[in-house]
């Protein structure tokens, strides 16, 4: 087992961070946390890091424990002397078994998913059809008649009309899913309380089709509190599209208008933090994010991380980076199937013709190409970012990304602290 002694002046476990403006790395490597800490020392502006941060289904493609996770990223905090606080996301966590794991290890900030329990065809259902669904979804939903005719007025002046079909449709979109993250709520409380240990929850409804509406979060997070679960943070599913590995698609300005009035209602029944899933890349969107919750925020990271040591890769092996591309693009029709992706194989091109500096550029963009104020946004990223669990468990590929980083740390941090220092500043500009 590698080595977790702690310097003095380095924490030695991870915290709940509270209410305080947070943002996560993911790192599928390992070999990540010391660029994530240069970007915090250049530019954190307030705002305080989640460095152990995997969810079990990352873990299970990357073959890696829990265990592997908080060693990899508490030791590279303590080489990289970072000495604030850090937060630790056990992330879509789905069973009390993922529970149990993460909490054995330290994880701080437990995130339920409880998204195999949502309707995704909810928001589709004509009015028989809807009625026809609440027969069946109304035994999971008890809190239906105590919402049913309300109107909620919000700080910013919009009102939430809790009329039946917006109640039926709340129930049967969402009603499984909030007993299923009721019950893991329980869950975690339990574990933690019985060892002794502090912890925060997260709720991630964002993975569906269809944005949450207002009266869905209100009586998501209602029943959420009432319950008595700990809640820090929710990610609802915003309007626009949240695409894997590139910027924000939407109009800004109408998601701006959307956020404030979820962050008010985040105000209203919390406080708790909003949180942005799929953040990596999300640039556009980040001053909108932290002006309307007025700095209460999470963001969530992931795959970028990946994709940067792949630029590494592109700059110091070229031979490997091509290998990788041809791989990926093979892969990627099926590795794709669980994410929310456009990218097609047919808008990218495959490379064969393309210089190193041009292959680069299609596959993970460059910021000198990006206007100010805006992530990448070119298909190539989500190709190799989707089959990044297909390549690291690559028998050759795997250990040959993983030799290239070890060999050339600097440039790994150098990649990183530029990446993550610019969202970080984009978001200290709403603050």
């Amino acid at each position: 087992m590698k080595d977790r002694i702690m310097s003095a002046d380095t924490p030695s476990k991870c915290v709940p961070l509270g209410l305080a403006p947070s943002f996560g790395f993911g790192d599928r490597i390992g070999l990540a946390t010391p660029g994530h800490v240069e970007a915090m020392k250049r530019s954190a502006n307030g705002i305080e890091p989640i460095f152990p941060q995997q969810s079990i289904r990352e873990m299970t493609r990357t073959q890696r424990t829990a265990q592997q996770v908080m060693d990899d990223a508490m030791n590279g905090a303590r080489q990289a002397g970072w000495t604030g606080r850090i937060g630790a996301d056990a992330d879509h966590l789905k069973t009390p078994d993922d529970v149990n794991v993460t909490q054995a290890v330290g994880f701080t900030f437990f995130t339920i998913d409880p998204s195999d329990d949502v309707d995704q065809k909810a928001d589709d259902y004509n009015e028989s059809t809807l009625r026809e669904k609440f027969g069946t979804a109304k035994d999971a939903a008890p809190w239906y008649d105590s919402y049913l005719g309300k109107s909620v007025g919000l700080s910013t002046g919009a009102k939430i009309e809790l009329t039946e079909e917006a109640c039926m449709r709340a129930a049967v979109k969402y009603g499984p899913a909030i007993s299923r993250a009721l019950s893991l709520g329980n869950h975690i409380k339990s574990v933690n309380e019985s060892a002794g240990t502090d912890y925060e929850i997260e709720l991630s409804v964002d993975e569906t089709d269809q944005p949450t509406t207002l009266a869905e979060h209100y009586i998501i997070a209602d029943q959420c509190i009432a319950g008595g679960m700990k809640l820090v943070s929710l990610a609802p599913r915003f309007i626009g599209e949240l695409e894997k590995g590139v910027d924000y698609k939407g109009d800004v300005g109408a998601l701006e208008a959307s956020l404030n009035d979820h962050a008010a209602i985040a105000e209203l029944l919390g406080p708790y933090k909003l949180s942005l899933h799929s953040g990596s890349d999300k640039v556009s969107m980040y001053p909108a994010l932290a002006r309307a919750t007025k700095g209460r925020f999470h963001v969530k990271t992931a795959g970028t991380s990946y994709l940067e040591a792949l630029r590494v890769v592109a700059r110091h092996d070229e031979a490997l980076f091509r290998r990788i591309v041809q791989f990926g693009r093979e892969r990627y029709p099926v590795d794709k199937a669980t994410y929310h992706v456009s990218a097609t194989n047919e808008a990218v091109p495959s490379g064969d013709d393309l210089d190193a500096k041009k292959l680069e550029q299609v596959y993970l963009e460059c910021w000198a190409d990006v206007p100010k104020g805006l992530g990448f946004t070119e298909p190539g990223r989500q190709i190799l970012h989707c089959t990044f669990g297909s390549t690291l468990t690559d028998p050759e590929l795997g250990p040959a990304v993983r030799s290239v980083l070890e060999s050339h740390p600097e440039t790994y941090t150098d990649v990183l602290a530029d990446h993550f220092s610019r969202h970080l500043e984009a978001l200290a500009e709403g603050m």
